[in-house]
């Protein structure tokens, strides 16, 4: 059964609150982002705002599951995680 576009919206913030909080994550993790912000850029329900978030986000998790030291990575972007999750919960 396939997401809706809320619960996929649900899904990214929580994988992104999860690396804030913990800073750590997994690289199945950064590639279920990736697949999350493919699935919804091409939405048409998502706000043009939230879609120049995702690409962001799309960016961070591409790197993070390419990169040697993902943790690394996560304590980078502390500041862009919280500010993601929040900037999407403002136009959802």
């Amino acid at each position: 059964m396939p997401l809706s576009h809320q619960d996929q919206v649900s899904l990214l913030k929580d994988i992104l609150n999860n690396h804030q909080t913990d800073c750590c994550g997994s690289v199945s993790e950064c590639e279920q982002l990736e697949r999350l912000v493919k699935s919804l850029m091409v939405n048409t329900q998502i706000d043009q705002n939230v879609k120049s978030i995702l690409q962001e986000v799309y960016n961070y998790s591409q790197y993070g599951a390419q990169t040697a030291d993902l943790d690394e990575h996560i304590l980078s972007n502390q500041g862009n995680l919280s500010q993601w999750v929040s900037n999407i919960d403002s136009y959802s």
